[in-house]
């Protein structure tokens, strides 16, 4: 009787678990919405000190984000780097808890600096 009652048990937490929905809310505010506001602040990566500069584009349903070196310019073979700076710092500053920013596009770079568009997901 007792096997029957803990197999029961998981089978209905494994059921709730797998039905819960990924929408994210973008504006509503609570806490499993995307922080829209726009931010601009120091990194610390790889050893390195970035600059990171994020808007949220309502048209495009993501974010546009700048990584730029702040200690040396950033080079055109960094994008790896800015890719990985761009996703995890909005993740932390925007993304709801369990989630990172994600790219959207290519990034570009210009001028010692990286261009990206990215959504939380």
């Amino acid at each position: 009787m007792t096997f029957r009652v803990l197999a029961v048990a998981c089978v209905s937490v494994l059921a709730a678990a797998c039905s819960k929905a990924g929408h994210v809310d973008i504006n509503s505010g609570g806490p499993k919405s995307v922080q829209t506001q726009s931010r601009s602040e120091p990194i610390y990566y790889n050893g390195q000190h970035y600059a990171l500069n994020y808007t949220y584009n309502d048209a495009m349903k993501a974010f546009d984000m700048m990584v730029s070196g702040t200690t040396a310019p950033m080079k055109s073979d960094a994008q790896k780097d800015a890719i990985n700076i761009a996703s995890s710092s909005l993740g932390y500053f925007a993304c709801p808890e369990g989630q990172r920013g994600r790219l959207v596009g290519s990034p570009k770079f210009k001028g010692g600096v990286w261009t990206l568009q990215a959504r939380c997901g």
